[in-house]
């Protein structure tokens, strides 16, 4: 039985490579530094505190951080964007939680101290902190964890929460007593990947008489008791986010900022990266290229590019004609030009050309055997002409008039859909008329099959298939905005959720993905890249490696020296 003391940090890859996480990584798929440490069956975590990984960290001041944070609404949960989980994480804390000291690769303490994992992996217990008080001076008890769990975990009638497919395997969630929870799965699953799934930023718990009076819908409450390092202070909508120092924190010593003002952008805009450059800002998340290189050519000024788990595309309404149709989905899927995709917005986001599976995992097939395929080639030719033999066959030689082609709010899109609208009428005659909406209307609509087409992004939060495939492709899943449903797909996923043995795992994941691309349920574009831009006298952070950057940052470690 693994069992541990003192939680480790700052993995090194040679460690990782050595450890439970290289054999996590040949399972899965994953690759060693993006996976997860080996998780401990039984961990004692009385006395752990979390710090800062930098020496010497000075108390007070007030982080000014550039993010894109127009949320669509105030239930995290519910949410599909990092832009609510951006401002709002500070607020919470989690059962568990992802170290931010080694960009997330170690599961350690948080609410819960301790752990136990039954040796046949279908009971996990955590034993929580006494004495913790969420902001409005209530006792946090198991039974709040319970409360958050059940939602989150099966959610109620009119409820959709993404996260929900990763704790299918969960059967029950019983509060044993006052400060323990228990965990039952009817499926054997990893402890990595269970772990990993309650460590999500996500996840962060919420009172059970908090659900219970908004009817377990907390969209329209603004300032939602949380346990974690910040407090809301005020808002102005659409402008900023000004959250205080929880000065009843339960870790002890943290936060060292005694606040912080989210200044909320559209990313890759203009107005995140000026902000930053003229000194609005400390931090700014997800600007674009030019103020990347900018700062990096600037003393005192650092900037990174790194990875991040979100798939930027276009669904097409499969409910409804003419897309319920797959050789009209594998058609417009065909003539997608994606190499000329990716640099139509090369000077405003970071993108990389990518299928169904992410690019950069293991998973995924590699990027030269994806360019062989027909819809990813540099030359669009042969593409083009499967896809007019497909239109013609499916009865649309003449091509399809006024498909409304609903837009996210954002620079990156519009280019997109202006590209996409020349290169459907072109190739197929098929003419979209553009509409642009803000985040909140395109979730509400997609939810609702009001469009033709709908181009946005869908962030992830782990990087196994049996994440994103149950959330976004199955029937029914929480970010199916398609409605797609192919049963052959649906009758391979409790295959790839199930199997252990890596090599038929992959096997299906393979057939999976094949499916996908003779019946299209999205049109990727591509893959999300973004820059970090931060003055150097910001602490604290560890901006690297991340797939998942939200699950991670709660700005509890961040510090200012000044």
């Amino acid at each position: 039985m693994r069992k541990s003391n003192v939680p480790q940090r700052g993995v090194s890859r040679r460690d990782v490579l050595r450890g439970g996480a290289a054999a996590l990584a040949a399972s899965y798929g994953l690759r060693p530094d993006w996976a997860v440490a080996a998780v401990p069956l039984e961990f004692d975590g009385k006395s752990f505190q979390l710090a800062a990984p930098e020496p010497n960290p000075k108390k007070g001041g007030v982080l000014k951080y550039g993010i894109t944070s127009r949320l669509p609404h105030f239930d995290f949960h519910q949410s599909g964007t990092i832009n609510s989980l951006g401002s709002q994480g500070c607020m919470y804390d989690n059962l568990i939680r992802r170290d931010p000291r080694d960009s997330g690769k170690t599961i350690i303490p948080d609410l819960a101290h301790s752990w136990k994992i039954s040796a046949d992996g279908s009971t996990y217990t955590f034993f929580l902190r006494e004495g913790v008080q969420f902001h409005d001076g209530a006792e946090l008890t198991a039974d709040d964890i319970k409360a958050t769990f059940d939602r989150i975990a099966k959610p109620p009638q009119g409820i959709a929460i993404p996260r929900s497919v990763l704790f299918a395997a969960v059967e029950s969630i019983t509060a044993r007593d006052k400060h323990t929870v228990e965990f039952k799965l009817s499926a054997p699953r990893p402890p990595e990947f269970i772990m990993s799934a309650i460590a999500s930023g996500w996840n962060g718990i919420v009172r059970k008489k908090t659900l219970e009076d908004n009817n377990y819908n907390l969209r329209r409450v603004a300032d939602i008791p949380g346990t974690g390092p910040f407090k809301s202070k005020r808002r102005i909508e659409n402008e900023l986010w000004a959250m205080e120092r929880n000065p009843n924190y339960w870790n002890k010593g943290l936060p060292y900022l005694d606040g912080i003002e989210f200044y909320h952008g559209l990313p890759f805009s203009p107005e995140l990266g000026s902000g930053v450059l003229s000194g609005r800002t400390d931090y700014a998340r997800i600007v674009d290229p030019i103020t990347a290189n900018k700062a990096k050519q600037t003393p005192g000024m650092s900037s990174l590019n790194f990875y991040q788990s979100v798939i930027q595309g276009v669904w097409p309404n499969a409910r409804r004609k003419p897309f319920d149709d797959p050789r009209v989905r594998r058609a417009v899927h065909l003539v997608f030009d994606r190499p000329v995709l990716v640099d139509v917005v090369k000077d405003v986001a970071p993108m990389m050309v990518g299928g169904f599976l992410y690019p950069f995992s293991d998973f995924a097939t590699p990027i030269d055997e994806l360019r062989k395929k027909l819809g990813y080639q540099d030359d669009p030719e042969a593409a083009i002409k499967e896809a007019q033999a497909l239109m013609k066959a499916a009865g649309y030689a003449d091509g399809i008039k006024d498909v409304d082609f609903m837009i996210r709010d954002l620079p990156s899109f519009k280019l997109w859909a202006q590209a996409i609208q020349a290169m459907l009428q072109q190739t197929l005659k098929i003419e979209t008329k553009l509409r642009s909406v803000v985040e909140s209307v395109w979730f509400d609509d997609t939810a609702n099959g009001n469009y033709g087409f709908a181009i946005g992004a869908v962030v992830s939060t782990l990087l196994d298939p049996s994440d994103y495939f149950n959330a976004w492709y199955k029937k029914g899943g929480p970010q199916n905005y398609a409605g797609w449903d192919n049963a052959k797909f649906n009758a391979l996923l409790p295959k790839i959720d199930g199997e252990v043995d890596p090599k038929k795992r992959l096997g299906f994941i393979r057939e999976a993905e094949a499916i996908m691309e003779e019946d299209p349920p999205v049109f990727p574009i591509c893959w999300e890249k973004i820059n970090d831009v931060w003055y150097n006298y910001v602490k604290g952070h560890n901006p690297k490696d991340y797939f998942g950057i939200y699950d991670v940052v709660r700005f509890d470690t961040f510090w200012l020296d000044k």
